[in-house]
């Protein structure tokens, strides 16, 4: 055996791993972390209970691993948006409205993320403190970093007036992300994405514009 060989991770416990992981966050989305239990999470996983307890202390820990993994995952896709529109702006309300459509655009892939993260707000004050610190950290304040970073590069560009950039991401993500439907399990319509989208940048600009 080669020395590269001996120091991978033997591949019957990874694949249980990734099985028990995957398995948590279909349960995690469907039940959210009050209701979801080890044996159904077992049992989504295809392993026994005590495979999970052999990875995992208790559910908190088990949680705390899929929200990472689950928010860092979303953190990149959603970065990645932001990157491909706003890394070079020539027209501020084009293109910050073609961001905010591909930024409202449903995401298949991630899917269960967002249903796990409705499940989170939903019972908020239900799940351990250190869960939702590490969810805001990884995913929803990474994200807002990035996007203030490039809403600042504009201001220094002169194509925007903003004072605080972290604000400011925040105040750009609330208006093109207002609520479409009386249910946010329903898919927009294109159509209905575009126009709040334009909307909302439109108010956004109204108040940075210089």
């Amino acid at each position: 055996m080669t020395r590269a060989a001996a120091s991978r991770p033997r591949g019957g416990l990874a694949d249980k791993r990734r099985a028990i992981l995957t398995g948590a966050l279909t349960v995690f989305a469907r039940d959210g972390y009050t209701r979801a239990s080890i044996d159904a999470i077992s049992t989504q996983a295809g392993v026994s209970t005590r495979t999970v307890y052999n990875h995992f202390t208790d559910k908190t820990e088990l949680f705390l691993t899929v929200i990472q993994e689950s928010a860092t995952r979303a953190a990149e896709a959603q970065i990645a948006i932001i990157q491909r529109h706003l890394r070079k702006v020539t027209d501020v309300e084009a293109d910050l409205i073609e961001f905010g459509r591909e930024w409202l655009t449903p995401m298949p892939e991630l899917a269960s993320h967002f249903a796990m993260v409705r499940q989170i707000r939903a019972e908020a004050e239900h799940i351990p403190p250190e869960a939702m610190e590490t969810w805001q950290e990884t995913g929803p304040r990474r994200v807002r970093r990035e996007l203030a970073g490039h809403l600042r590069a504009m201001a220094e560009r002169g194509l925007l007036r903003i004072d605080d950039p972290e604000r400011a991401a925040l105040h750009l993500m609330l208006l093109i992300s207002a609520r479409l439907t009386d249910d946010d399990r329903v898919e927009p319509s294109e159509q209905e994405i575009t126009e709040t989208v334009t909307t909302g940048v439109r108010a956004f600009l109204h108040g940075h514009l210089p």
